[in-house]
């Protein structure tokens, strides 16, 4: 094992040395690694609720069956915790995915060990039915996949137990760990579980008024060669070219970052990690992690239209730091 460790880091660096810092981004870029600007902090209380609601759980499995049967619906439960805890805000881990998508999973695997010949292709065929019931009833949970195959290679006991392994353990593990996620996520200002509970925030870009700059001008306490009508019509023109150059809902891609272009700490960069499209009665929803600047490493929900209004315009990183994108138009690729 150790050996494989030493091993695996050694090809590693031998790459990195042989493609240069540029391919070896692009290497990884290739294979899904991307950036992450989580803290530790948030990396450990992930870590921690995780660790609590599966001991409850544990306990709870143990109570209804026993040796392997429990540690492998132990397992599928394991699963349903990364997401609760690590990724509160993704649709999979909302409650009716997790609760929907274990039941829904296991009645189909019950129903393939009573109804079909016990066979490697049965666990199969449940994982892939239990996959489109998901879908179709929109509670598509990963690891229900596993629960359904659970369900027909799981032994003796979940055969006895029949349709009631739907309630005892796998409904009562599934709400223990929603209500795990809901008291522990909820301590955090920054997490909100489940999503409908996520605080809505609108920062506005403050306008400038005359007054403003009459203070800023005794404050400089210097003689500016300008009249004074003349520099707020510049600033007017300023403020109608950043608008022209506003972001609107349209323009909002998914792992996009945006700036919202407030000077000194109020300066922030947010990248989308998903969309939610409107649905009829419903406006559509953003979820974001705060990238760099005020806030950084923390994630919130929005609405496409707040989070339009907040975004002055889309950005990129850069070695030397965080640049404007304006498409065609080189005056207007900038640093942020």
């Amino acid at each position: 094992m150790v050996r494989s460790v030493v091993a695996a880091v050694i090809m590693v660096a031998f790459l990195g040395a042989c493609m240069g810092r540029t391919g070896f981004r692009w290497l990884l870029s290739g294979i899904g690694w991307t950036p992450d600007s989580t803290s530790y902090q948030e990396k450990l209380i992930s870590a921690v609720g995780a660790t609590l609601a599966l001991l409850l759980v544990y306990w709870i499995t143990h109570q209804a069956l026993g040796g392997d049967t429990a540690l492998w619906v132990t397992g599928s439960m394991g699963a349903t915790t990364v997401l609760v805890f690590a990724m509160p805000h993704g649709m999979l881990s909302q409650p009716w995915s997790v609760v929907g998508g274990h039941l829904v999973s296991a009645a189909v695997g019950v129903a393939c060990a009573t109804w079909l010949p016990l066979g490697a292709w049965v666990a199969a065929l449940a994982v892939g039915a239990s996959i489109f019931l998901m879908m179709v009833l929109r509670c598509l949970h990963p690891p229900g996949g596993a629960t359904a195959m659970i369900a027909v290679l799981g032994g003796p006991a979940i055969q006895q137990a029949g349709f009631g392994f739907l309630l005892y353990p796998i409904l009562l593990d599934a709400l223990v760990i929603v209500a795990a996620a809901l008291l522990f996520n909820n301590l955090f200002h920054w997490r909100r579980y489940p999503l409908a509970l996520a605080r809505y925030q609108v920062q506005r870009t403050p306008g400038i008024a005359p007054e403003d700059f009459h203070y800023a001008l005794r404050q400089m306490n210097a003689y500016v060669d300008i009249e004074f009508d003349d520099l707020l019509h510049l600033v007017e023109l300023a403020n109608e070219h950043a608008k022209s150059h506003g972001v609107s809902e349209a323009d909002l891609v998914e792992s996009g970052c945006y700036s919202n272009g407030l000077p000194g700490s109020n300066w922030a960069v947010r990248q989308i990690l998903f969309i939610l499209p409107r649905r009829p009665g419903r406006s559509g929803r953003v979820r974001y992690r705060v990238v760099a600047g005020n806030g950084l490493g923390a994630e919130g929900i929005c609405r496409l239209s707040e989070f339009a209004l907040w975004a002055r315009y889309r950005v990129e990183r850069a070695d030397d730091g965080w640049h404007r994108i304006k498409g065609g138009d080189p005056a207007d690729h900038g640093r942020s």
